[in-house]
């Protein structure tokens, strides 16, 4: 039998929170020689956006520091981090999602990505640009993700503020929660029956709609790909566990609960360009 995650607060009510969003294709070149966040946190105010997401895929690293799910030992959370990773040289991310918004009062990111045959949780104050990257993402005037203490997990999670009149979505799914009916249910009651979906977050023993598995309780994902179609979610994943393995494949409806969060940008069709 897998053994869920328990974690050390009361669940909340609110399994789902989200806020509406005036989303907005952005794009610029991340220069050289800043931090990732530095760099990333100037590509959004220039474009005048709190808050969103943004690929860094091909960009490249040096030094690229970055940490992978691990076993907690703290006796409170249930899961946490491994020590910090620092491979040697240049490092070529293949493909990386990070949610972005604020910390303490100052821009933040949650970085999720593959690189140099390893997968991991990127530090984005600590990995510095190598080369300039050319880079786009999904920007929120009006809304953003607050990095906030959450009773439920210990932990300090990315959580939607803010909010419009925009067809969009910023969203955070709780522990527990399927990962596939729960992403269909928030957008139905938003009204939203076709999105493209994009995010990070985590799930508790992983399960592919093509029967393959991931038997961990501490992972780390980005959707690749996922979308909304009629109301019915389609939603693919990059996976890694505490080992490193990567898996990537198409989650199973109803068999994927979320272990730590869910955050989740849903963008319509009617994203303005």
């Amino acid at each position: 039998m897998k053994q869920r995650m328990v974690h050390p607060g009361p669940p909340a009510a609110e399994r789902a929170t989200a806020v509406p969003a005036d989303l907005r294709r952005i794009a610029g070149v991340l220069p050289a020689g800043r931090s990732v966040m530095t760099a990333v946190a100037r590509l959004f105010a220039d474009a005048g956006c709190k808050g969103g997401v943004v690929w860094l895929d091909n960009a490249a690293c040096d030094p690229m520091r970055f940490v992978l799910p691990a076993p907690s030992n703290d006796g409170i959370h249930a899961a946490w981090y491994s020590d910090t990773h620092a491979p040697a040289g240049p490092v070529a991310i293949e493909r990386a999602t990070a949610t972005v918004g604020w910390k303490d009062g100052a821009p933040f990111l949650h970085c999720h990505g593959t690189w140099g045959g390893m997968m991991g949780h990127l530090l984005p104050l600590d990995s510095v640009l190598a080369a300039d990257a050319p880079v786009s993402g999904i920007g929120a005037p009006d809304a953003w993700f607050e990095a906030l203490p959450d009773a439920e997990t210990a932990f300090t999670l990315f959580t939607p503020q803010g909010g419009g009149a925009g067809d969009g979505l910023l969203a955070r799914i709780g522990p527990g929660e399927d990962v596939v009916t729960a992403i269909e249910a928030l957008c139905a009651c938003h009204g939203i029956t076709d999105a493209r979906l994009h995010g990070v977050g985590s799930i508790d023993h992983v399960r592919f709609a093509d029967g393959r598995r991931m038997d961990c309780h501490a992972t780390e994902l980005r959707l690749d790909g996922a979308a909304l179609t009629q109301g019915r979610a389609t939603v693919p994943v990059e996976v890694v566990d505490i080992a490193g393995t990567i898996m990537r494949g198409t989650l199973e409806r109803g068999e994927n609960p979320i272990g730590v969060t869910l955050e989740l940008i849903v963008e319509t069709e009617r994203t303005d360009t």
